[in-house]
């Protein structure tokens, strides 16, 4: 029993995914309905675990991120984050129409369009932006919003900046820093322990996922999932082809990157891949200031996945209610 588990541990955490993915693939496809129940919960243990570390992930690696870099230099970079994502997210919008138009899922499906739905009412960029500041933190916390968690982090990691630097406090800031710093490395320290289990997760999820929907439901729904993939890749393409005009290596990155990738495609979730790609940034040497503040920003605003779904969705149910979109 030791030796398999020293094995195990010993894998690399990007070979035990692959073979719980194919092992979930498999075994899905043989397993009964009543067996789910029994399989489930393991994954939903992996999205609690990887949800319950979002928070002192972003918390602290924020704060101590902050205080390691110039204050003009974290305003400088957010201005820069924020074009930069909304950048891509206007491209991965345009890339979703594109290959969905050039592809036309859903094309020979035709539904009743009698049917009438209520569309819910845009809350206005003002409301938005005013969630961003939480009126209180504590809710702010149990309910992980991360804009708000981010704001918070923000103004005390600030904060701790000026008392390090005052004269008056500067002993206070640097023992709450170094408190905070111990913090942030133990919830490290956690998230590689909490990373072993991420296979066993990741089986569970495919298994029950395919044992639920079955072989017919992924066949009819093929054409639509092949158009998004595609449309994804097509996105992946570009953003390597900017790390090449960048002067960084894309080899690099997906080597880097492959771990929370493959978990992001499993668990379909950006905030609860967070704590693997923060961990992917730490390996990859970025500095803390930069991923710290970018990483939680962009699980929450920059989700160009969900934003090429949400194209090939609008052309695929044109075509099903028979009003292709006209595209200029």
């Amino acid at each position: 029993m030791k030796r398999l588990l020293k094995i195990y541990w010993e894998t690399s955490l990007i070979m035990k995914i692959t073979i719980g993915l194919l092992l979930g693939v498999i075994v899905g496809f043989t397993m009964t309905k009543e067996a789910i129940p029994y399989v489930e919960p393991f994954g939903d243990l992996l999205l609690r675990l990887l949800m319950f570390l979002i928070l002192p992930l972003i918390l602290f690696t924020l704060i101590v991120g902050i205080n390691q870099a110039h204050i003009r230099d974290v305003g400088r970079m957010g201005g820069k984050v924020f074009g930069y994502y909304a950048v891509t997210s206007a491209m991965a919008i345009i890339v979703g129409l594109a290959v969905a138009s050039l592809f036309s899922p859903g094309q020979g499906m035709t539904l009743d369009g009698g049917e009438a739905y209520e569309t819910t009412e845009h809350p206005g960029v003002a409301n938005v932006l005013l969630n961003i500041v939480p009126d209180n933190i504590v809710t702010a916390f149990t309910e992980l919003n991360l804009l708000g968690i981010i704001f918070t982090a923000l103004v005390f990691g600030i904060a701790i900046s000026y008392l390090r630097s005052s004269e008056n406090f500067s002993q206070s800031g640097e023992t709450l820093y170094n408190i905070i710093e111990a913090l942030n490395e133990a919830t490290f320290k956690i998230m590689h322990v909490i990373l072993q289990y991420v296979p066993i997760g990741v089986f569970a999820i495919i298994a029950t996922t395919v044992a639920s929907h079955g072989m017919g439901t992924i066949i009819s729904l093929g054409e639509f999932v092949l158009v998004l993939y595609v449309a994804l890749f097509v996105q992946l393409v570009l953003y390597l082809i900017i790390l090449k005009f960048t002067g960084s290596s894309p080899l690099q990155f997906l080597k880097s990157a492959r771990t929370p990738m493959l978990t992001a495609f499993v668990t379909q979730s950006s905030a609860g891949t967070l704590p693997l790609t923060m961990d992917a940034a730490r390996k990859m040497q970025l500095h803390k200031s930069l991923y710290s503040f970018s990483l939680p920003f962009g699980a929450t605003i920059n989700m160009d996945g969900a934003a090429i779904r949400i194209a090939v969705s609008a052309v695929f149910a044109s075509m099903v209610i028979g009003q292709p979109l006209v595209i200029c």
